[in-house]
């Protein structure tokens, strides 16, 4: 988390979609709701456990489609300029349709078209890359020591159904959990199982899986919000076949001109769950929490100084401002939360949580 605090609020956005991206190919493979066969009722213990039982595939092909409606009703001014417009139409945030791949060894690429340039993902294990044709930049972050992805050294053990119902059950405590539901994925039988907060007052309304029923590999994920029945997040694909990937496509050189961008880990601080990142001058941001769960807002501080420099806690140019207490705030209200940041006194403060802009001016006049 350490890197995340030290990381301007335009990249860290752009390392969200990244993230997002990332996390939905690697779980949404496909999805086209079809008229196929689907497969026999099982309870949902048991269908996990035979997804997890399942023979692995040698690798995936899919023409893909990413929905992303995170940003809609932002009100971002001015979208076609400045770091607001950037973020607007970056393929990552406002969707593209595109190409994925992932291999049997763990690469990974993801490939998103857009009509200012294609931004091209890949991961090999060790190294995210993320090509910006727009910009002609590559930014890459390369995880830290110990960190990288490895084959395993022994068999997977799969848990027996017994344990699997105890982690539902476990699951359940906090969330609400559905059933396996027979489906037909991309003209594969499937399952689809939702899992819902059970506190409220949030944004977060839920998200979906589905996987195949015969391989065991996911094959769409969805993530919901409260004001919405229709997903903010989605990847779907209209075409899917399983089998080796060959070697070259994950090979990507730049173009000539490219501006390489390292986005390095932070090295030598502790990693606990409450460190924070030094800043140059050996101060360290404060952060604290207001409330618990899925409601808890995060409120961070750091001192901010005349330097010319925007602050790392400052969001993007061009989005919308309210007053806190006198102060100017810019604010980002998206479909799953909301990012506010001011300054007040030589501080500047960052709050983000997963509720409405309300809740967080609220926490933020009390500061």
């Amino acid at each position: 988390m350490n890197i995340l605090r030290r990381l301007p609020i335009s990249r860290l956005l752009l390392l969200c979609g990244l993230v997002v991206a990332m996390g939905v190919s690697a779980t949404a493979l496909a999805f086209a709701l079809g008229s196929g066969a689907k497969p026999p009722a099982k309870p949902l213990a048991d269908a996990v456990h035979d997804a997890l039982a399942a023979p692995a595939v040698g690798g995936v092909s899919a023409q893909i489609q990413l929905t992303n409606h995170l940003l809609e009703g932002a009100n971002l001014a001015s979208p076609s300029n400045g770091e607001a417009g950037q973020l607007a139409s970056s393929p990552l945030l406002s969707g593209a349709s595109g190409r994925l791949w992932i291999a049997k060894d763990g690469h990974v690429r993801l490939e998103l078209q857009a009509e200012k340039g294609d931004t091209e993902i890949f991961y090999d294990g060790h190294t995210v890359s993320l090509y910006d044709a727009a910009s002609s930049t590559l930014y890459r972050y390369t995880l830290p020591a110990g960190k990288e992805a490895k084959e395993p050294t022994h068999p997977h053990e799969v848990p027996t159904v017994a344990k699997i119902e105890e982690a539902i059950t476990h699951v359940k405590d906090h969330a609400t959990v559905s059933e396996a539901a027979p489906t037909n994925v991309a003209g594969q039988q499937a399952y689809t199982v939702r899992v819902s907060p059970n506190e409220g007052g949030s944004l977060i309304g839920g998200a979906e899986l589905s996987w195949d029923a015969v391989h065991g590999v996911p094959l769409r994920t969805a993530i919901y919000s409260t004001t919405s029945s229709s997903p903010v997040i989605e990847l779907a694909a209209s075409e899917v076949s399983y089998g080796p990937v060959a070697d070259s496509v994950f090979e990507f050189t730049p173009p000539a001109g490219t501006k390489i961008e390292e986005i390095a880990p932070h090295e030598g601080g502790s990693s606990g769950a409450g460190a924070s990142a030094t800043k140059p001058d050996g101060s360290k941001p404060k952060v604290t929490s207001h409330g618990r769960g899925i409601t808890g807002i995060a409120v961070i501080e750091a001192q901010s100084k005349n330097t010319g420099q925007k602050s790392s806690l400052s969001l993007p140019e061009g989005l919308s401002k309210v007053k806190v207490n006198g102060a100017t705030a810019t604010e980002l209200p998206t479909a799953l939360g909301t990012l506010l940041s001011f300054e007040r006194s030589g501080v500047r403060y960052l709050l983000l949580g997963a509720v409405p802009p309300s809740a967080v001016e609220t926490i933020a006049k009390g500061l």
